[in-house]
């Protein structure tokens, strides 16, 4: 029973504050939802702590792959020979995902609480939240492909939900449907991937997909046509179950809703970034991992597009103003680091960074939420400064999730913020791969540490260092470059409401948060803090450690992992060195010489602008895709609907139509001896008729 309750247990508290919160008032919403999931959660640690620390999962049975243990809910879809069981599955790689899931999602509902204290729909927000991590504990109990989807579409329906909380907001709702409408592109190969994977593989669940899988080595890997080629069949179905990752996860190329995504308020934002939808794609990879070691193309695109993505979203977080889009980019980053490891075939170090980076992701965007709520709902890092003597709690909560961030720690020893040994395991999966691909992947994630550091830094120097910045008269003090900046949007409005009072005085009213916002973040700092240093030696220490702690629920590569214990000492530091390059950078740009992020905005315009601009994307897809479609849904509404349709077909046939019954109407005379008439020779024509059928004439 511990396992449906940890699963159900969010769903009983978003049906009931969704459908009966207006009847038992906002409070006892909030206090359900909250309350069953600190339970979901306590729960999960039980189930996970003998997985890390004792004999492993209790009941789980081998079945040749891995130890499980399966609860079957009901039965579900039964079509032919296909007879699909709801069922929970649970083994090590579940129980770290219940264990992430579950804590992040009980301590946002908790800090929720005083966040939208304001909101006069909080227990919609909280069936949302409840919702949305059903959804997230449905995919990663899945014990089939189509399991997966229905969690896979549903986190996706949560997430739409949620960032368009406020749908009074333009912004809101715009940033709504292109999360939705984005990943729905993702989805697709999903979704084909899935139906690819049955066609060749015979079985819709995990273990008989997994079996299926192994026997190609005896029979060889099989062919597949797809759009008129004939291919490896398995590296389609992985590119195309990848795609759906690249989605989810917010990868290169599809990564252009998740900073929209802030337009949620920020406990989503956090919920998203750290546990639920983002870390989809990762878990997916990571499940499917027997597949895709079948495919060592599939693997290398998926180590190109992670390194691509880590470098790409630290260059755009360079630049950002407002705080809680540095901390989106940063995750966007992150992402590509475990998609690093994934493709490298370091599995568990891409596991590992996943379940540290959601304490410290989490602690950074709550502690965010902290900021803004001692501003007043002031996003914009340029009209902050000096807060660290006004909320000198939230600094070091934040001070503590930047350690962690940015991987601060000695190799070789056993000091280091949790970040420190999941990246930097991660560094050396990535340069132990070797060749092109590896030393591509490497230089990139080794770069992308750098910048990590940098704007890292830059958001703790901004907000909580230096003299306070006055939005009003201080744009001379402002020590970011351009500050007048056409491009730069209206600062956010964290609430649906106006921001109170002038901005001058967002410093002198600065205070610190609730008790209710501050305890989630002393367990998030907790784990930033310890959560490496404890699960090293689980996830990434030795070969013999990982096989007997995962117990076969992912692919453990021996090679890679002992290949990535004997790099060499500089690449071993290489992580360390960027950080601190990254911090004196910070330290001297926005506190030593103010001045010169200015004047190197100046000198280069085009590289800022482009850096500000996210690449483009944007503005690309919004000429590739965006514009067209909306030409050929113009074309199509005037031209077909209005013009053919409503216009030609629709009056030509209401023009016969009219003359027609005009004409009948001229038969209805109102004359009795006319009708008789008329039925007398409909009489004649009948008879006539019958006796020429007969052969009578």
């Amino acid at each position: 029973m511990i396992i449906q309750a940890i699963v159900f247990l969010p769903l009983i508290g978003a049906l009931i504050a969704g459908f009966l919160g207006r009847t038992i008032g906002h409070r006892p919403s909030e206090f359900l939802t909250s309350g069953l999931l600190i339970i979901a959660a306590v729960l999960s640690w039980v189930v996970f702590i003998p997985v890390a620390f004792g004999d492993g999962l209790a009941g789980a049975v081998g079945d040749g792959h891995a130890a499980v243990l399966k609860v079957e809910v009901m039965r579900w879809i039964q079509v032919g020979d296909m007879d699909l069981r709801w069922t929970l599955r649970v083994d090590t790689l579940t129980a770290i995902m219940l264990v992430v899931v579950n804590t992040v999602s009980a301590l946002v509902h908790v800090y929720s609480i005083g966040y939208m204290s304001d909101d006069p729909h909080r227990s919609r927000f909280f069936a949302y939240l409840s919702l949305f991590t059903f959804a997230m504990l449905m995919l990663v109990t899945a014990d089939n492909f189509l399991q997966m989807f229905f969690g896979w579409e549903g986190v996706g329906l949560a997430s739409y939900l949620l960032i368009g909380f406020w749908y009074t907001k333009p912004s809101a709702t715009a940033a709504a449907m292109k999360a939705f409408i984005v990943n729905r592109v993702g989805d697709f190969g999903f979704a084909l991937g899935i139906f690819g994977a049955f066609l060749v593989l015979g079985h819709i669940d995990f273990d008989g997909a997994f079996h299926a899988a192994d026997e190609f080595s005896t029979t060889g890997l099989p062919v597949i046509r797809f759009l008129s080629w004939n291919l490896d069949a398995m590296t389609v179905i992985c590119l195309l179950l990848f795609m759906g990752a690249m989605g989810k996860s917010a990868q290169f190329l599809l990564h252009t809703w998740l900073p929209d995504a802030m337009e949620g308020p920020t406990p989503v934002s956090a919920l998203i970034h750290a546990a639920t939808m983002v870390t989809a794609g990762v878990f997916m990879v990571a499940r499917l991992s027997p597949l895709f070691e079948l495919s060592p193309f599939a693997l290398n695109v998926v180590i190109v597009i992670g390194a691509i993505t880590a470098f790409f979203a630290a260059t755009v977080g360079l630049v950002q103003n407002d705080i809680k889009r540095v901390i989106a980019y940063s995750t966007c980053s992150q992402l590509g680091y475990m998609f690093v490891a994934l493709g490298a075939g370091a599995y568990s170090a891409g596991v590992f960074h996943l379940f540290t980076h959601a304490f410290f992701k989490a602690l950074l965007f709550l502690g965010a939420g902290a900021v803004i709520h001692a501003m007043h709902h002031e996003q914009d890092m340029r009209n902050m400064g000096g807060l660290r003597k006004k909320i000198p709690i939230t600094y070091a909560m934040m001070m503590i999730g930047t350690l962690a961030l940015t991987g601060v720690g000695i190799p070789g020893t056993n000091f280091g913020f949790a970040g420190f040994f999941s990246k930097d395991s991660i560094i050396e999966s990535a340069y132990a791969v070797g060749g092109n691909i590896g030393s591509f992947a490497f230089w990139l994630l080794v770069i992308a540490a750098l910048f990590t550091s940098f704007y890292s830094w830059r958001l703790v120097h901004l907000t909580f260092h230096g003299s306070p910045r006055d939005a009003q008269h201080g744009h001379g003090h402002h020590v970011d470059a351009h500050d007048g900046d056409s491009h730069d949007e209206p600062l956010a409005d964290d609430h649906a409401h106006d921001v109170h009072g002038h901005h001058g005085s967002a410093y002198d009213n600065a205070h610190e948060a609730p008790n209710v916002m501050l305890v989630p973040l002393y367990v998030l700092a907790a784990g930033a803090v310890l959560a490496g240093v404890v699960f090293y030696g689980m996830f990434f220490h030795e070969v013999e450690h990982i096989e007997h702690f995962f117990a076969g629920s992912i692919f453990v590569d021996h090679e890679i992992i002992e290949a990535a214990h004997h790099v060499p000492l500089w690449v071993k530091w290489s992580a360390t060195v960027s950080m601190i390059i990254g911090f004196v950078a910070a330290w001297y740009m926005y506190i030593k010489r103010p001045d010169i992020p200015g004047k190197l905005a100046a000198a280069n315009p085009g590289l800022y602008q482009f850096l500000l601009n996210k690449w483009y994307f944007d503005e690309l897809y919004n000429t590739i895709f965006v514009r067209p479609a909306l030409w050929i849904g113009r074309a199509i509404w005037h031209g077909f609907d209005d013009w053919l349709v409503d216009g030609k077909i629709a009056e030509g046939l209401g023009r016969r139509v009219q003359n027609v019954t005009s004409w009948v109407v001229k038969l209805q005379s109102g004359y009795l001896y006319h009708y008789a008439f008329a039925m007398l020779i409909g009489i004649a024509a009948l008879l006539t008729w019958a006796i020429a059928a007969g052969g009578l004439i």
